[in-house]
């Protein structure tokens, strides 16, 4: 049997942060490793006991969600831990922010169970958790604030067609979408993907959709 996920639980309302344990510990491949209120002591916690993943929450004293998940999953971490965003809010500006620190995915606090295992066990293999539908109303709201990088851009290594697959990914299209607009099996997709994220660096969906924004492939 495989070692079970290592999770850590960052919330500051103490009996949020006791059902989320109490539910992930439930589960035979999940394992609560550390319990915290703020974003400094996850930082801490997360140094001492190496989870695999950080179910964090974004309002938090001391040191906010955002700032804890961009020092523990952001840009230049040499040894970044996985991050799962919860929050109070649908698609709020803080939401926006933690995803581009570096976060794997959100979910809202009043997401079933079944959604909060899924959405850990979803970011620990190093997928992204975010539907494209969410990709799609994120980026529609916040564009106007992914202004292109003013640096020259390094996306000239991408071959025509990983860039209309980028492109599509930027627009909030799932594999299925992407295979049926540019008449392509869906395993050919999944391998285009992979070639992106790979050649341009990334972890996941996330970064790409704001790696194509920053770098003005798409507007």
């Amino acid at each position: 049997m495989n070692d079970p996920i290592r999770v850590l639980v960052c919330d500051d309302q103490a009996l949020i942060r006791t059902g989320f344990a109490t539910i992930i510990d439930a589960q035979p491949d999940l394992e609560v490793v550390g319990e915290c209120g703020d974003g400094r002591a996850a930082i801490d916690l997360a140094g001492r006991l190496h989870p695999d993943i950080v179910v964090m929450d974004v309002r938090m004293p001391v040191l906010d969600g955002i700032e804890a998940t961009r020092l523990l999953a952001g840009a230049g971490v040499d040894n970044p831990v996985k991050v799962l965003v919860v929050t109070t809010f649908n698609l709020d500006e803080y939401v926006y922010e933690a995803l581009r620190a570096g976060a794997s995915g959100f979910l809202l606090k009043d997401a079933p169970p079944a959604q909060l295992l899924h959405g850990i066990r979803t970011v620990a293999t190093g997928a992204a958790l975010l539907a494209p539908e969410v990709t799609r109303q994120l980026v529609g709201r916040y564009a106007s604030r992914i202004r292109p990088a003013s640096d020259t851009p390094d996306d000239v290594t991408l071959t025509p067609r990983e860039l209309d697959v980028l492109r599509l990914i930027a627009d909030g299209r799932s594999n299925s979408e992407i295979a049926a607009t540019l008449v392509i099996s869906h395993e050919t997709v999944k391998t285009y993907v992979s070639r992106i994220l790979t050649k341009l660096d990334l972890r996941d969906r996330v970064q790409a959709v704001v790696y194509a924004y920053r770098r003005g492939l798409v507007t």
